[in-house]
């Protein structure tokens, strides 16, 4: 005969197995934020109070914990996104929205670096990255769309070009290659995007 658990104990198990994991994640993300772009799953238990063991048994290897901790990077990000108004003139739209980008992308450095760093080796994040780049790619499409009509033929190269000059990839050069200071970043940011769409609004 089979034993039937009551909900309350079901229920508490599962709150429990919810809280463990979130501390995993949130330790991964503490140990990347201080400068510890590879750690260890020793790290990560150690960091959150849990045994190896547990460790493993929520998360069955770095692909799944890697899943997990792109999950809370994204809702980290959207907790942080405000939406720009469509209807505002392009100058101001372009400001707000290099603005935006680059308080978000300084959100992520420390996972985006860490990330860099593996993603030739993990499909898991190279699938997080795909997330990050179909979100930019949505917005452009909603806030510029009215440019983008007006290029025609050229609006899926105009809009590639658009989500190129507003990923982690380019921010990470002018931030880390050239040494740029977040403001002079933003402001290379903001006259590529700006540029980029000079031609069509010109029309």
């Amino acid at each position: 005969m089979n034993k039937v658990e009551a909900p309350g104990r079901v229920d508490g198990r599962t709150a429990r197995a919810e809280r463990t994991r979130a501390a995993i994640v949130e330790a991964h993300l503490a140990l990347i934020a201080e400068g510890d772009l590879r750690p260890t799953g020793e790290r990560i238990a150690e960091r959150a109070g849990i045994s190896l063991r547990t460790l493993w048994t929520n998360f069955k290897d770095m692909e799944t914990l890697f899943e997990a901790s792109g999950a809370e990077v994204l809702r980290q990000q959207d907790a942080a996104y405000r939406p720009i108004s469509p209807a505002l003139p392009l100058a101001k739209r372009v400001d707000a929205y290099c603005r935006q980008r680059a308080r978000l992308l300084q959100l992520i450095a420390p996972s985006a670096r860490a990330a860099q760093m593996r993603e030739p080796v993990s499909e898991q994040l190279h699938l997080n990255r795909l997330k990050h780049i179909d979100r930019v790619r949505d917005e452009v499409e909603q806030l510029f769309a009215t440019e983008l009509a007006r290029a025609g033929r050229g609006r899926e190269q105009l809009l590639n070009a658009l989500v190129a000059a507003s990923m982690w990839q380019a921010w990470s050069m002018l931030r880390y290659g050239l040494g740029l200071g977040v403001d002079q970043a933003r402001g290379v940011m903001t006259r590529t995007v700006g540029a980029l769409l000079a031609e069509v609004a010109a029309d």
